[in-house]
């Protein structure tokens, strides 16, 4: 494995006087606003950018710029002007999601990244997969043989699971998938684990309905996410890897909650130990991105780290700026780049 920084987890407080979003989001302007703006109109008119639904940004706990852009395409009616309160599909964002529930059980007793995965399919001691443990499931270092491709035609696992084969039982069709390698040993990103441990909370706190109502009760109750939608399998498993609707404004509470270390109006909705553990590298990925648990790190000087999703969904939390950025869209792979390069004007701008 490649040498890993050594990262000290960041956290901000929520500014003195200054309200929590449950309800509505505070709203003030910044010293260099006209630099933001510009740097937030480029999402919209640079073609390597492609399409921009939504972008948030959020510093010291209140919206500097906000801004929405093109249409929401349906199957069954004419599109939509996208506005603030379009529920915008999350891809991969879904899986930090699924980090904050994990770690609700985890804090409640009920789950240890140490102990072996609970899955059925691997209970034989003689199988070795019986080894894979739940933090290498949170690090997509399980060893699984799971091809994350999204290109039709090619190999891919992930398309078979979310729209074919597996659609209806999305962690029993990754549980059966034999090991690469052994567990521990190599990063893999991929989809399929984390909906095995979906389903290892669904073994926790019901299925279905009563997942649903976990997650609502614990997560997006406590912190006003009321636009979010999780979408279930015929099983009865949140599809973590994939599938959350919710608001931009949304989707950035969520990113606000990990950036106060898990507290919330001062309530604990998570521990300031588990939110750590989106910070911590784990893995590097083929670009030089770091991986943690269920989130991607940066490792430069403002501790940026975000949840990322599909055709370049962002929410960006920066500890060192008391910032969070939410950017929703579709830009194809090969210009991901060009995201990065973004997000980094947009930090020094906030950064003054």
């Amino acid at each position: 494995m490649a040498e890993l920084p050594s990262l000290t987890p960041r956290f901000a407080p929520q500014p003195e006087g200054v309200a929590w979003p449950t309800r509505e989001w505070p709203r003030s302007t910044s010293a260099h606003q006209t630099q933001l703006e510009r740097v937030v109109d480029e999402l919209f008119i640079d073609e390597e950018l492609a399409v921009t639904y939504a972008v948030v940004v959020v510093q010291g706990g209140q919206i500097l710029c906000e801004r929405y852009g093109g249409e929401l395409a349906h199957f069954d009616r004419a599109p939509e002007p996208i506005t603030s309160q379009t529920a915008l599909l999350s891809w991969s964002m879904a899986k930090s999601i699924l980090h904050a529930i994990i770690g609700t059980l985890v804090d409640d007793g009920r789950l240890d990244p140490e102990q072996l995965a609970p899955v059925p399919e691997w209970g034989d001691p003689a199988d070795p997969r019986h080894q894979i443990r739940l933090r290498d499931l949170l690090a997509m270092r399980d060893g699984l043989d799971f091809v994350e491709e999204y290109e039709i035609g090619r190999e891919s696992h992930v398309i078979e699971m979310l729209w074919g084969e597996g659609k209806d039982d999305v962690a029993a069709f990754t549980a059966r998938r034999p090991l690469a390698h052994a567990p521990g040993t190599r990063f893999s990103y991929s989809s399929g684990s984390t909906n095995v441990l979906s389903r290892v909370v669904a073994d926790q706190v019901g299925y279905g309905d009563a997942y649903d109502r976990y997650m609502k009760d614990r997560l997006f109750g406590p912190i006003g996410m009321g636009s979010a939608v999780a979408v279930f399998d015929g099983a009865g498993v949140f599809v973590g890897s994939s599938f959350v609707h919710a608001n931009a404004l949304d989707f950035a509470k969520f990113g606000l909650l990990y950036l106060r270390g898990g507290d919330w109006e001062g309530r604990s909705v998570v521990s300031r130990e588990w939110a750590a553990t989106a910070q911590v590298p784990f893995s590097v990925d083929e670009d030089g991105s770091y991986y943690s648990w269920q989130w991607w790190v940066t490792g430069d000087q403002y501790g940026t780290y975000w949840a990322s999703g599909y055709e370049g969904q962002r929410i960006i939390v920066v500890p060192a700026l008391d910032a969070v950025i939410v950017r929703l869209g579709r830009t194809p792979e090969e210009n991901y780049p060009a995201l990065a390069a973004w997000r980094d004007r947009s930090l020094a701008v906030l950064a003054g």
